[in-house]
C-alpha cells in the first residue's frame, strides 16, 4: 500500500492546511499531538471527509485523505490530477465556483451544502462543509481546504 500523505511535501501540506483550519475556525481539526507525520497520517486516516486545491485559474485537487478517496472513488494519482470543479455536478459548477469566491475574501464557510458526485457518477448530498482558505506562515495564499463529516447518496 503506498503512503503518499507521508512525503515529505505531503506532511508539510498538511502542515499548512491544519494551522490555516485552527487560524480561520479557531479550533483544531484534529488532535495535533505528535510530529507532523504522526499528524499527517490522523488526517489520512480521518473518518472526516477532507480534500484540497491550489490556487490555479482551474484548481487540481491536491490532497484527498482516505475517506475522501473513497467516497469519489479515486486513487491517489487520480484524485490529485482532478480538476476540483470536477467534483461538483456540470449544473453545479457555477454556484460551487461563487461559494469559493465568497471564501477567498472571508476567510472561510462553515454552512456550505451541495450535491457532488463520484467517478463513477454516484451523486451525493453533503451538508455543513466547512471551506477555508489555506496559508503558509507568510500569508501566502496557497490553496483551500473542504471538510464535511456526513453525507448521503441520492438517485
Amino acid at each position: 500500500m503506498q503512503t503518499h500523505w507521508a512525503s515529505p511535501h505531503i506532511v508539510q501540506w498538511c502542515q499548512y492546511l491544519l494551522d490555516s483550519y485552527a487560524h480561520w475556525v479557531r479550533q483544531e481539526l484534529i488532535d495535533r499531538s505528535g510530529t507532523p507525520l504522526e499528524q499527517a497520517e490522523r488526517l489520512f486516516n480521518s473518518t472526516l471527509v477532507l480534500a484540497s486545491h491550489g490556487v490555479e485559474d482551474d484548481p487540481v485537487l491536491n490532497y484527498g485523505n482516505q475517506t475522501a478517496l473513497d467516497l469519489w472513488v479515486m486513487d491517489w494519482q487520480q484524485f490529485t490530477q482532478t480538476p476540483s470543479r470536477l467534483t461538483a455536478e456540470p449544473a453545479k459548477r457555477e454556484e460551487r465556483a461563487r461559494m469559493l469566491e465568497q471564501v477567498k475574501t472571508r476567510g472561510y464557510i462553515s454552512d456550505y451544502s451541495g450535491i457532488r458526485i463520484s467517478s463513477t457518477g454516484k451523486r451525493f448530498q453533503v451538508d455543513k462543509i466547512v471551506i477555508w482558505n489555506i496559508h503558509k506562515p507568510d500569508g501566502t495564499a496557497v490553496g483551500q481546504g473542504a471538510m464535511f463529516s456526513a453525507w448521503k447518496y441520492i438517485s
